[in-house]
C-alpha cells in the first residue's frame, strides 16, 4: 500500500483554507496548515496546524521537504510550486489554476521579470480581486488533483 495523499496549505495568505478543509474531510485526507504565525483551524484529527519560524521561505521549505508524489500543495508561491512539482506533488493556486511541469518555467520567468520591474520603482498593480468564481474553480481543481492522485495509486 502506498503512502496516503496529504494536502499542504501555504496558509499565511491563503483565501481557500475552509474549502480545502471541506474537500479533505470528504476524502479523509490529512491536511497540514503551514504558517509563520498562529492560525485558527478546525478541531479535527485530519487537520494539523504547523507554525514555523518567521523568515523568508521557512514555510515553503517545510512544505517542500515533505511533499511527495501524489500529495497536493495549495500555494500562490511560484518557487514553492516548482519545488512541489519536482517532488511529484500537484500544486494549485487558490484561484484554481494548477501549476504544471509545462507551465512552471514560464511562471518562474514572468515572476523574475515582474520582480525586476518592481525593483526599478515601477508600480505594477496587483492581482485582480479574489471572487466566488475563483473559489469554485479552486474546489474543482482540488477535487481533480485528488482524483488524479487516487487513480495513480491504484
Amino acid at each position: 500500500m502506498s503512502d496516503p495523499i496529504r494536502i499542504y496549505v501555504d496558509a499565511d495568505a491563503c483565501p481557500v483554507k475552509d474549502e480545502t478543509y471541506k474537500v479533505a474531510a470528504r476524502y479523509g485526507l490529512k491536511t497540514f496548515v503551514v504558517s509563520n504565525s498562529f492560525m485558527m483551524v478546525p478541531a479535527s484529527p485530519l487537520i494539523e496546524r504547523v507554525i514555523v519560524d518567521a523568515g523568508p521561505d521557512v514555510a515553503d521549505d517545510w512544505i517542500a521537504e515533505r511533499a511527495k508524489p501524489g500529495d497536493v500543495v495549495v500555494t500562490n508561491d511560484i518557487p514553492l510550486a516548482d519545488r512541489a512539482l519536482k517532488a511529484g506533488a500537484a500544486a494549485i493556486k487558490p484561484n484554481g489554476q494548477p501549476f504544471t511541469l509545462d507551465s512552471i518555467g514560464s511562471a518562474l520567468a514572468q515572476r523574475s521579470i515582474m520582480e525586476h520591474i518592481r525593483s526599478t520603482g515601477e508600480i505594477t498593480g496587483g492581482p485582480r480581486p479574489f471572487d466566488r468564481a475563483d473559489r469554485s474553480r479552486f474546489l474543482q481543481a482540488l477535487d481533480e488533483a485528488i482524483q488524479k492522485s487516487r487513480r495513480a495509486r491504484r
